[in-house]
């Protein structure tokens, strides 16, 4: 069975609270380098999307896609789209979530390709993200056509609670 995407609402994601948890929680000590470091519980994944996700959701400065499969929720992407009033063309990528069970099954590509449609309809003609450098998303990206802006060190701690500080590489994609 191949994956299905959908739009979330708030409503939505109040209902899957447990299971959208379990998707950050496994990405995160999976080693995803998304915002959070280990140790890393299953209650805070769930505050996660209640305190930060849904809310915007509610007022519309957010969409959130899920990718299904199987009868899970195989991956979850969101498009920001809270931006400064010179800047209504611009979106953010937030978030791209894959759970390791999914993975290398084109899910990534799918939500991508989803949330660019959703951007198109809005009229947002430039999506901007960041990703650790080095990581499994960048080559991801490049492919589906974001280009390189540079290259930041020490952006953000390594999420397995190390001293280390990651780069992130800043990348764009005019559609």
């Amino acid at each position: 069975m191949s994956a299905t995407v959908s739009i979330f609402s708030a409503d939505d994601i109040a209902s899957h609270l447990v299971e959208l948890g379990g998707l950050l929680h496994a990405c995160v000590h999976d080693g995803a380098s998304i915002g959070f470091v280990l140790p890393y519980r299953q209650g805070e994944a769930e505050a996660f999307w209640r305190d930060k996700v849904l809310p915007g959701v509610r007022e519309g400065t957010r969409i959130m896609l899920v990718a299904s499969k199987d009868g899970h929720i195989a991956g979850t992407v969101q498009l920001g789209c809270d931006t400064m009033p010179n800047q209504p063309h611009r979106a953010d990528v937030n978030k791209l979530l894959v759970h390791p069970d999914f993975r290398r099954q084109g899910i990534a590509q799918l939500l991508m390709r989803e949330l660019e449609a959703r951007a198109r309809e809005l009229g947002r003609r430039l999506m901007t993200l960041d990703t650790r450098t080095g990581d499994n998303a960048e080559p991801l990206y490049t492919a589906l056509g974001y280009q390189t802006v540079g290259v930041i060190p020490a952006y953000a701690r390594d999420p397995f609670g190390s001293d280390r500080l990651d780069a992130t590489t800043v990348m764009y994609k005019l559609l």
